[in-house]
């Protein structure tokens, strides 16, 4: 299989972090939206793209890693005999694509000349992404994985969006307003597949 996309996008490198942890053998081939293979598949020609060895594509980050974790169960990421726990990784998982999407918001917006740049966009983009960072360290507390005793899509998908926070918003002092979160974040970056995807 195939995975297309580019090397910033928060949504390609949690699809990438899912099949690297689940040692699933693939190629990544780099590709900006609307390229001929983002456009094999998918018709709205947006990245991730998982293009299986049948031809069939996968697309959207969140689909794609659900399909990947049920490829086999070493580790499991999203629970699939509790459904309270797939809830609340998937929550997580809402929560981290929240952070970028509005992350990418501000990037967009900031890539406009000043005179043109929306501050009312980007007043509520970055209070977004503040309360959304609030709202994690608060989940997270103490505990040494976002949910349960193990590693799930809950940490791949935090972990993608804050790697795109410190790319696209290094002024961003996050670590320091959520030292637990800044803890956890460090040491996800020393595994195997974080590093990797490039961290």
């Amino acid at each position: 299989m195939k995975l297309i996309g580019t090397l910033t996008s928060p949504y390609v490198r949690k699809a990438r972090l899912v099949l690297l942890e689940k040692n699933i053998p693939h190629e990544f081939v780099v590709e900006l939206p609307q390229g001929s293979l983002a456009l094999q598949g998918n018709p709205m020609g947006r990245i991730p793209a998982l293009i299986l060895d049948d031809g069939f594509c996968v697309f959207d980050s969140t689909v794609i890693s659900d399909y990947v974790d049920a490829l086999n169960d070493h580790p499991v990421l999203i629970s699939r005999s509790d459904a309270a726990a797939r809830l609340r990784v998937k929550r997580w998982e809402a929560l981290a694509d929240g952070i970028a999407d509005s992350a990418v918001v501000v990037r967009t917006e900031r890539m406009r000349t000043v005179e043109k740049q929306d501050a009312d966009t980007l007043k509520l983009h970055n209070k977004a992404i503040s309360n959304a960072l609030s709202y994690a360290a608060g989940l997270l507390g103490s505990n040494e994985w976002c949910e349960g005793e193990s590693i799930t899509l809950a940490d791949l998908a935090m972990t993608s969006a804050l790697v795109y926070l410190d790319l696209r918003q290094p002024e961003l002092d996050w670590r320091s307003a959520y030292p637990n979160l800044s803890t956890w974040f460090a040491k996800m970056c020393k595994r195997k597949s974080v590093i990797a995807a490039g961290s």
